[in-house]
């Protein structure tokens, strides 16, 4: 075998000036920095290939026309079409094995012994292919101040593109890095559940609990315009009146006078469901209603959306709030959409917080493909989440919140029917 060695500004430049004078078939050994970047002076990766030597080409390959070259960002997704291609192979190879070896022609102990390190090798091989595929995305990935290790790579993509704020992710894994057993760094599946512990042990969930005898539960929802509030109100009630271990008696109180159509679409489940509802147009009202729906195990109320920035509609919720002369203690749970980004949402969160603020649900989340987002607001909050929606059907799309349901979201993607 022939050893090459090749340079560049990253480590994705050095690869491809080896693959365009040797092709496709080199192996790579090693990849290090040997100048690191300064001012003045641009960073300088090497990385060491080996190729057999009757692969070694002796002729350069002919340089394309200008009219069809294409840009070397453009050439890399060629690149990682052939690592994709790798990887299929790399999962028959295994498939293969296992249908060759069988315990009738090798003792069972050699046949373990010789699995687990065949297993062994093709996990190695596998995480060489991930380790290539993000020093792609790593050219444009934006730079932080934590070194990311290799078997690390890829789970930091992932927890990056989720939408988590920049700030946490660094803190996380710079958390990782410090405490995590050398033994489990050996692949990037092993790093994978170590941070999918850690990051479930971050997030606070408000475990569900059913009113004590002779007590009731008042639950207020409120948050922006469009966000789900009447429809997560509908999915609540029925959970309540239908789905746990008994029926409760459930009643409604609408504040959102403002919209017709919300009132009518709420008076419609109440109707369906046959559930006493009440509606407020006035903050002196609201005590009048807790009473008229004493009877209720839980009083869900509906408010009317606005604006973050709408003060005046926040405050007539404040003032209903403040109005309460009864002995009910009011939930308030704060509905946000996922589909939105960080920023928005801790805008959102700051506008509504004067309302005193218990808990969080979130919605949409069959409308967006990252949850880094709501990771962030809720480990920056501390507010625990109690409920997420995942779509429009009630009373099905309601799930009660988990961390392993919220973390399994942003590593693996929402998939409906399987993160359940």
């Amino acid at each position: 075998m022939k050893i090459l060695t090749f340079s560049g500004t990253t480590p994705a430049e050095a690869l491809k000036k080896a693959q365009l004078e040797v092709g496709e078939d080199a192996m790579l050994i090693e990849t290090r920095e040997i100048q690191k970047k300064s001012l003045g002076k641009s960073a300088l990766y090497e990385i060491v290939v080996g190729v057999e030597e009757g692969v070694l080409k002796v002729t350069p390959k002919p340089r394309e026309p200008l009219t069809q070259q294409r840009p070397l960002a453009q050439k890399s997704n060629d690149v990682l079409y052939n690592i994709s291609e790798a990887a299929k192979q790399i999962s028959k190879i295994a498939a293969v094995t296992d249908e060759e070896r069988s315990p009738q022609s090798v003792p069972l102990n050699v046949q373990n012994d010789d699995l687990k390190k065949i297993k062994n090798e093709i996990e190695k091989l596998g995480d060489k292919v991930k380790l290539i595929q993000n020093m792609f995305w790593d050219e444009k990935a934006p730079k932080n101040s934590v070194t990311i290790p290799p078997e690390f790579a890829e789970i930091y993509r992932l927890a990056r593109t989720s939408g988590m704020k920049q700030e946490h992710l660094d803190e996380i894994m710079q958390l990782t890095l410090e405490h995590m057993p050398a033994k489990m760094r050996e692949n990037s599946e092993t790093v994978k559940r170590y941070f999918q512990t850690l990051l479930r042990k971050m997030i606070p969930v408000r475990i569900e609990s059913v009113p004590k005898a002779g007590s009731k539960k008042v639950v207020m929802l409120v948050g922006p315009t469009g966000v789900g509030k009447t429809t997560s109100i509908a999915k609540l009630a029925a959970r309540y009146s239908y789905f746990l271990d008994k029926k409760y008696k459930v009643g409604l109180v609408v504040l959102d006078t403002y919209r017709i159509g919300a009132v009518e679409q709420l008076m419609q489940y109440a109707r369906m469901m046959k559930l006493g509802i009440e509606t407020v147009v006035d903050p002196p009202e609201f005590s009048n209603a807790l009473n008229a729906l004493r009877y209720s195990d839980y009083i869900l109320i509906d408010t009317m959306g606005s604006s973050p920035y709408d003060k005046g509609k926040i405050e007539k919720i404040y003032e209903c709030l403040r109005s309460n002369e009864t002995d009910y203690s009011v939930d308030v749970v704060l509905v946000l959409p996922s589909s939105i980004k960080f920023e928005d949402l801790m805008a959102t969160y700051e506008n509504f917080a004067p309302l005193g603020i218990d808990t969080m649900m979130f919605t949409k989340l069959d409308e967006t493909r990252g949850f880094g987002n709501i990771f962030s607001l809720v480990y920056e909050t501390k507010v625990p989440i109690s409920y997420f929606s995942i779509g429009q059907e009630v009373p099905e799309d309601l799930v009660v919140s988990s961390s392993d349901f919220l973390i399994d979201c942003l590593l693996n993607g929402f998939h409906k029917g399987e993160n359940l």
